[in-house]
């Protein structure tokens, strides 16, 4: 499929500095007047708000696994009806996916860059390494036909020696070099249990996007860059090149097809309740509905005028003390269920519509009663994947039997499940039974599954 103008920033392996290149890059275009637009393969939260902080525009999720083909297509296309190029970003290495097959392929971001005719730039972490980078390189470059890796941006490089060494690399593997990026402190990003640091805790966020735009504008040939993707044919000429060649127009599709909560949803919007997906909110507003933030961690309780209230994920388990304290958001929640509102959590909205969260040092704290769970940060096991989930009964995402695709990814355990009706039935990537998942009392539901389109 040939669809939208595109190139997508893969690595052999995460950790290998795509996020920085691709932030960097992003943050040097829009210094220099270059409408690009964004996306991020796979199910990410935390890199499309990075992403949204370089660019100053909105990052949506693009997943091969999860989303619908008519989904897909739709928010690729939306994403570049105003920009010259959509620069993607690509999930954890460019090859890596789910075990079992999806809506589309397995989910990886080379079966993104398939679809869709993406060129691949890949970004190799060259620290402890030299011409074995021509080994990597060659093997990336011939193991898929469909997939076409067009240049190599190298990381961390350590010296001019160096340099020589990785461009002889490149050139044993036929591949040219787009750029090389020093290794320098000032590009560093704190992480923790879920990934970076969110965007928004992020103290030097500004000082860290700027040096990360001067080092990509030095180490990069980002004209050869752009040319690679296919850069509308004015914006080409302006930056002095010969036009790149468009292989057919995006289609223009309906938004995706994600029920409404209500006409009027209070959604938390938080360090702690950061992870709700831009498509999902996007589709709500075109079905008509009104989004009301507000936030938890100030202690503020969801807008009385609103007929739906939505907890989204984030990190409610490191705020877990603050959230128990205040309590015109605890009591605007159990205001809200008593007069029958749906109110709808995932993962950390989960947690916190339970009975207790358990923090990482061991105390328990009183959350919501809404549902009859208790839920623990102290003993850590990661919880991941993709998992197909479909509703157990009626609730405002669907009648009985509706079918979702999404993920699982957290490190809470889940300490007991009372009495109630379980919210899905679940099944993960392979196929394979997951029994139960979450909760409903009343006109409160939730779950650790963050759905993202339907099945």
């Amino acid at each position: 499929m040939r669809a939208c103008p595109g190139l997508m920033i893969a690595a052999p392996a995460s950790g290998s500095g795509k996020t920085v290149v691709t932030l960097g890059l992003l943050r040097h275009l829009r210094d220099h007047g270059v409408a690009v637009a964004t996306a991020k393969s796979g199910p990410d939260y935390i890199d499309p708000a990075f992403h949204a902080a370089a660019r100053g525009r909105p990052c949506v999720n693009l997943d091969g696994w999860a989303m619908r083909p008519e989904t897909l297509d739709s928010l690729a296309a939306r994403q570049t009806e105003d920009a010259d190029l959509l620069i993607v970003e690509a999930a954890m290495g460019l090859f890596d996916g789910a075990p079992g097959p999806g809506s589309v392929g397995d989910g990886s971001a080379a079966d993104l860059a398939a679809r869709f005719g993406w060129p691949v730039v890949l970004v190799l972490d060259a620290g402890g390494q030299g011409f074995s980078a021509a080994a990597v390189l060659a093997g990336f470059k011939s193991f898929r036909d469909d997939v076409r890796i067009a240049g190599v941006i190298f990381n961390r490089v350590g010296s001019p020696r160096h340099e020589a060494i990785l461009r002889r690399a490149a050139a044993h593997a036929g591949l040219p070099v787009l750029g090389l990026v020093p290794r320098l402190p000032a590009l560093a990003l704190p992480s923790r249990h879920l990934g970076l640091v969110q965007a928004g805790e992020h103290a030097a966020l500004e000082a860290f996007l700027a040096a990360a735009g001067e080092a990509v504008g030095a180490g990069v040939d980002v004209e050869s860059l752009l040319r690679v993707g296919w850069v509308r044919e004015s914006r080409t000429q302006q930056l002095g090149g010969s036009g790149g060649d468009m292989l057919g127009s995006p289609t223009r599709t309906q938004p995706t097809n994600i029920p409404s909560l209500g006409q009027r949803i209070a959604i938390a919007q938080d360090t702690a309740f950061a992870f709700a997906y831009p498509h999902l909110l996007a589709a709500w507003r075109a079905a008509g509905a009104e989004i009301l933030p507000f936030s938890p961690l100030a202690d503020a309780a969801p807008d009385p005028s609103a007929d739906a209230i939505y907890l989204p994920g984030g990190y409610p388990e490191l705020q877990a003390g603050r959230l128990a304290g205040n309590r015109r958001f605890l009591d605007g929640l159990r205001a809200a269920a008593g007069q029958g509102r749906p109110i709808y959590g995932e993962c950390g909205g989960y947690m916190v519509l339970g009975t207790g969260l358990t923090d990482a040092e061991g105390t328990r704290h009183a959350m919501a009663g809404l549902l009859p769970v208790e839920t623990s940060f102290a003993e850590r096991r990661l919880h991941l994947g993709y998992r197909r989930a479909a509703l157990a009964a009626a609730t405002p995402l669907g009648d009985a039997g509706a079918a979702w695709r999404g993920h699982e990814f957290h490190y809470a355990s889940i300490l007991s499940e009372g009495p109630g009706e379980a919210l899905f039935e679940a099944w993960d990537a392979e196929g394979a039974p997951l029994g139960r998942l979450g909760r409903r009392a009343g006109s409160v539901f939730g779950s650790f599954f963050h759905l993202i389109d339907r099945a």
